[in-house]
């Protein structure tokens, strides 16, 4: 796992965990039938330990309401602020606070998200047979501004823009590996700034833990050199579709590509793959290039043991899935494209249902990736608040 030891203490059904739910609000949708609006809020401590970073303590903190509370509305989806702060030993700390938030009968769509960090990252080089030996330490500072706000045009269809700047800082951690000896665009840092058009069809039954429907999304989007250290342009597409198998379970899929073009493309602007949604079991940065390509499929079940809870204050009737997951991926220049190119993934993993009521979970998953030769299988667990797709 990428020379790292997480340890991680998940307090659940212990005073660690808070987990407050406000006034409910029942809203009649048909004679036999009601859909709850609720609110909550859950903290879920992580301890973690690296060589790198040394003892990191941090939380992540999601609360969940619903915008329509005086005239609810039965179509209006939860909105959530997510909020994850973490430092640790070595005087390393970030910051990250996001907001998805649904206005009534979820005619407006809005994301922000607002981070910063003081972080150290391995960088392995660019393309897809970079090397583990030749991984260099780099400090890195990042403050990053994302906006995003969508109108729904028809019945599942947004429109709407993006804006994102982003401003990086970078210095050789050590003097090993190929960072300090290898020429890059983009070196010390710099600054961005992407505006873009997105266009959305969604018609997903909840998107939080959606059981049928389809999402996709396009973006596209330049960063003007007046507002930027260079001139670029920026494509997304994603998709996702899930399919249901039977009362309990599911089938998701999911792909997604991202290109970056420009003639001075700075190394860290360059798409990565590898992280806690996408290709998981890779290192994220692992491998970068100027175009990724990945997909993946997963087959979750949802289990309902009936099985009461009562210790102290905690009165609960818990629900869970599992989950099985398998993938392909790639990244590569515009100058070559292989399928012999694709790189494995594959995993398992649980959730508990915390908030029932908008299908919220906790994510534990472990996924592992492919074994070059004269290193271990790549690896990686995550846990998080939230699906992967």
């Amino acid at each position: 796992m990428q020379n790292r030891l997480f340890v991680t203490v998940i307090l659940l059904l212990c005073a660690g965990i808070t987990r407050a739910q406000d006034r409910q609000d029942t809203i009649s949708m048909a004679p036999d039938t009601a859909v709850v609006h609720k609110r909550s809020f859950f903290v879920l401590p992580v301890l973690g330990y690296s060589q790198e970073k040394g003892l990191e303590i941090g939380a992540a903190m999601l609360y969940s309401f619903y915008t329509d509370k005086r005239r609810p509305s039965p179509l209006t989806r939860n909105s959530t602020i997510n909020l994850i702060p973490s430092l640790t030993t070595e005087n390393q700390y970030k910051i990250d606070l996001k907001t998805d938030i649904w206005t009534r009968n979820n005619d407006w769509h809005i994301k922000t998200q607002l981070r910063y960090h003081d972080y150290p990252i391995y960088f392995y080089g660019i393309g897809d047979t970079t090397h583990k030996a030749d991984q260099s330490l780099l400090n890195n500072k990042r403050y990053k501004v994302q906006l995003e706000g969508e109108r729904r045009i028809g019945r599942h269809f947004y429109a709407g823009l993006s804006l994102l700047y982003q401003h990086d800082t970078y210095s050789s951690g050590d003097s090993k590996g190929i960072y300090p000896g290898m020429p890059l665009e983009g070196k010390d840092g710099g600054h961005v700034t992407f505006i873009g058009a997105t266009g959305i069809f969604d018609n997903r039954d909840n998107q939080n833990y959606t059981t049928r429907g389809t999402w996709l999304r396009l973006n596209v989007a330049v960063a003007p050199s007046f507002l930027s250290t260079r001139a670029l342009a920026k494509y997304e597409l994603q998709g996702r579709h899930f399919i249901p198998l039977s009362r309990k379970s599911t089938l998701g899929l999911n792909a997604a590509f991202t290109s970056v073009q420009g003639d001075e493309i700075p190394f860290y602007l360059l798409p990565e793959m590898g992280n806690d949604l996408l290709m998981r079991g890779y290192y994220t940065g692992r491998y970068r290039e100027q175009n990724y390509l990945a997909m993946q499929a997963e087959y979750r079940y949802f289990l309902d043991p009936k099985i009461p809870i009562n210790i102290w204050f905690i009165h609960m009737q818990p629900k869970f899935a599992l989950a099985a997951f398998a993938g392909a991926g790639t990244v590569y220049a515009n100058s070559y494209f292989a399928l012999s190119r694709f790189k494995p993934n594959y995993g398992i993993g649980a959730r508990w249902f915390y908030d029932e009521s908008a299908r919220l979970t906790i994510r534990i998953d472990y996924g592992w990736g492919e074994k070059r030769p004269g290193e271990p299988r790549q690896s990686g667990f995550y846990l998080s608040l939230a699906e992967a797709f």
